[in-house]
């Protein structure tokens, strides 16, 4: 059973997603475009319609300490943070994931100083990308509320055993207002399941240590084990997307296509652009232009093989990334010419840097993302804005 539409901005929805799961612990830090889903959750816990324990931190450093001990502990754990936010938790990002804890971590992503800027790119999580944690990304709030309660059975599944971080795009999805349809709390309850921890330090019957120094005889092999959490974790994020739809009707992939079955060029995006490219695409497919675009909504592990199949037999692929690599390729074009690699003819593949620092990506400048390959104009790298 579902609830009836409401309005309800990205932060707010998480927080009312976390109130539905009852987690047992939170620990966080305030930051800019995040500190809404802190404040909703920590009024639930205060009024009393959750029993999680909620704690405020002195740092983001502390917050995801704090919930690595809690996992090991045995106890489902959230959190959520923000550009230089996730930053401070650097650290402790790469012990969360060897150390295996299955907590899930809402990030509403920001642009990473210097400059300080408040505003929405994808700096904080392409600087994470390698740390062991998965990655799912929201197009727009409805997406951001359901990948709250999705990453649970992900992350918590007995073969992956990894963090998750459920990317929502900065003020664009956290404060906005969209409608949302949120689900039935009983039927959140029963799709989440009851926690059941692997190896709680809180079992006195079977004791478990955790964080011992690791030897060259055996830490190749953890990160092997991780490696192979990875690959697992393709098949049960599938899985748990047909689940979800059985119980919601809205269906996920690992790749997102639109238009994309007849196109002869095609764009790759994530979070919010790929509302606006599907606005575009619609725009110049009146114009008789074949045209698609595509979104990795599980961004780690990296769908290879979908996004391979996706960009098969297309004259033109542009990668657009909300990021800049300094001394090197962007990471979203870096994984998509990677995994086209295996073609028998790869597309022609272009680079897009885009939206830095908020910069906003209007409908009008899109388009010329498409025109751009398809009047043979597009360079190999393109900064989509810049004013210099």
């Amino acid at each position: 059973m579902e609830h009836k539409d409401i309005a309800i901005n990205g932060d707010s929805a998480i927080a009312m997603a976390w109130k539905q799961i009852n987690p047992d612990v939170c620990a966080a830090y305030p930051i800019t475009p995040q500190t809404i889903i802190v404040e909703r959750f920590s009024d639930y816990v205060a009024d009393g319609e959750v029993s999680t324990e909620f704690v405020c931190t002195e740092s983001e450093h502390s917050a995801l300490t704090l919930c690595i001990a809690s996992a090991a502990a045995g106890a489902r754990t959230v959190t959520a943070t923000a550009s230089v936010g996730l930053g401070y938790m650097w650290e402790m990002l790469g012990i969360a994931s060897g150390l295996r804890m299955p907590l899930t971590m809402a990030v509403s992503n920001r642009t990473l100083s210097a400059p300080i800027n408040i505003h929405c790119d994808h700096g904080d999580a392409m600087a994470s990308r390698d740390a062991g944690w998965l990655m799912i990304f929201a197009e727009n709030v409805q997406e951001a509320y359901d990948n709250a309660i999705i990453a649970l059975r992900i992350a918590e599944h007995k073969d992956v055993q990894l963090p998750m971080m459920t990317c929502l795009d900065g003020f664009i999805l956290t404060h906005a207002i969209e409608r949302m349809t949120p689900i039935d709390t009983h039927d959140v309850k029963e799709f989440v399941g009851e926690y059941k921890p692997v190896y709680p330090l809180l079992d006195l019957k079977n004791p478990v240590t955790y964080g011992v120094m690791d030897s060259p005889d055996f830490f190749y092999e953890h990160r092997y084990q991780m490696k192979m959490a990875m690959d697992a974790a393709l098949d049960v994020t599938e899985k748990v997307f047909k689940d979800f739809a059985k119980m919601t009707g809205r269906k996920y992939s690992l790749v997102e296509e639109y238009k994309c079955d007849d196109a002869d060029y095609v764009a790759v995006c994530l979070g919010s652009t790929f509302g606006t490219m599907k606005a575009t695409v619609d725009i110049l497919r009146k114009e008789g232009k074949k045209v698609g675009v595509m979104m990795p909504r599980l961004y780690r592990p990296l769908p290879s093989k979908d996004i391979a199949k996706a960009v098969k037999g297309k004259k033109g692929v542009a990668v657009m990334d909300k990021f800049m690599t300094l001394g090197g390729y962007s990471p979203l074009y870096e994984d998509v010419v990677a995994s086209a690699v295996c073609l028998d003819k790869m597309p022609e593949m272009y680079s897009y840097v885009y939206g830095l620092g908020g910069r906003d990506a209007r409908v009008d400048v899109l388009k010329t993302v498409f025109t751009d390959m398809i009047d043979k104009k597009a360079k190999k790298v393109n900064y989509l804005g810049v004013k210099l």
